[in-house]
């Protein structure tokens, strides 16, 4: 049966027509999301997963050197050589004082090898405002 149109593969002559109101349903939706997303992460505080971790480490160091600096100027109250800790007051450069308190050993608690560069400043900060108080 050649002449049966059944017996041929079958061809749609209308494909599925989208309604024309999705079209621009469609743009508003994308254009709607990347303006939300560009004013969400820049104006909203939203952070990536990355940079939320990335501020967490920080300001977990921050809170570790806050609770170490009573320790580290304890440890400069009490050493015996007071020249250090008077050369720490008198010096007027901060990068100095807390190359002195890394020099002094102060910024090396517990079984630390090596001393706490951040320590060592915020403790050469402490120590210098006591020296006005």
């Amino acid at each position: 049966m050649r002449g049966d149109p059944s017996s041929h593969s079958v061809t749609k002559k209308n494909p599925m027509k989208i309604p024309a109101w999705v079209k621009p349903g469609l743009w508003g939706l994308a254009s709607g999301a990347a303006i939300m997303a560009i004013v969400g992460f820049s104006e909203l505080g939203w952070k990536t997963a990355t940079r939320a971790d990335e501020l967490a480490q920080e300001r977990a160091e921050t809170a570790v050197v806050a609770a170490l600096v009573p320790f580290c100027v304890a440890k400069a109250q009490g050493d015996t050589e007071h020249a250090a800790l008077a050369k720490l007051r008198a010096e007027q450069s901060s990068f100095s004082r807390s190359d002195l308190v890394i020099k002094a050993g102060w910024a090396t608690l517990g079984v630390a090898n090596a001393p706490d560069s951040a320590l060592a400043r915020a403790c050469a900060v402490k120590l210098y405002a006591m020296k006005t108080s």
